[in-house]
């Protein structure tokens, strides 16, 4: 992640991932020139402290504040109410980056106008632990600095990627941002059966955390694709073989996973209007 901000940045909504990105933007220095959050409940993740003003209203921000970007990181639900009195900071030039999952970048052309710069981004919970992955789309107006911009921000919780289609938001929130639900669900599954078959509960537990735990970090660092580490694991007629014969079988994981994430895309879609 590189640059840092010449003008403050204003924090929308500071719950989960609205402090997680908080917490990043002060560890790497990017916000230098300071953060405002705007947060109805009053509550922040993050502590307060002389580089972050936070307050419960967009009318108590001080006068003549002129952020460099407004982050929105409230609920999607919240959108239509929340977004509407910042069109004010488009005159300035001000990024608006959304990571509010299934609202569409036309709907902030609608709230702030055409001539506001809009970077509509897809994160996921490893954010909380900087270990996200952050799929982002820009508008026409948003600049390829802005993009950038916006970018380095998202760095600061994992990686982050910039694509030019928004058509490509649904699947990724269907795979990536809904993906962190899959994986725990594959946790509970594995414990589940491995208490099916005999192994004491808080042990069958633990071993299959730190096992999906464990393979990930290896895939990750590996040269070698997913296939090739799956058969590194696989001897002919073993353990592992039998196991895959059910896991891989006609509607077995591989089909179950595609119509998941398909009725995911679809829902994301019906979401986005």
């Amino acid at each position: 992640m590189t640059g840092v901000l010449d003008r403050p940045l204003l924090l929308v909504g500071c719950g989960k991932m609205g402090s997680a990105l908080l917490a990043g933007w002060r560890e790497s220095g990017i916000v230098a020139a300071g953060v405002h959050v705007v947060e109805p409940m009053g509550v922040c993740g993050v502590a307060a402290g002389a580089d972050v003003r936070a307050v419960t209203r967009v009318e108590d921000l001080p006068k003549g504040l002129d952020p460099e970007v407004v982050v929105f990181a409230v609920k999607p639900q919240q959108m239509a109410e929340v977004a509407p009195p910042y069109r004010r900071f488009v005159k300035s030039g001000t990024l608006f980056l959304s990571i509010a999952a299934g609202t569409p970048i036309r709907f902030f052309e609608e709230k702030l106008g055409r001539d506001a710069a809009i970077v509509r981004a897809m994160p996921n919970t490893p954010a909380a632990i900087g270990r996200g992955i952050t799929v982002a789309c820009p508008n026409p107006r948003a600049t390829a600095a802005q993009a950038a911009l916006a970018k380095s921000l998202l760095e600061a919780v994992g990686e982050a990627l910039i694509v030019d289609d928004e058509a490509l938001l649904d699947p990724v929130t269907a795979l990536s941002g809904s993906g962190p639900a899959y994986v725990f669900l594959l946790i509970e599954a594995m414990t589940d059966a491995g208490a099916a078959a005999g192994l004491p509960r808080e042990l069958a537990a633990r071993l299959a955390l730190v096992t999906v735990a464990g393979a990930g970090q290896l895939a990750l660092e590996s040269a070698d694709p997913p296939a090739t580490l799956r058969e590194n694991v696989t001897s002919p007629g073993g353990t592992t073989f039998a196991a895959l014969q059910v896991l891989m079988a006609k509607n077995g994981m591989a089909d179950l996973m595609k119509r998941a994430i398909a009725a995911a895309t679809r829902r994301s879609r019906e979401l986005a209007g």
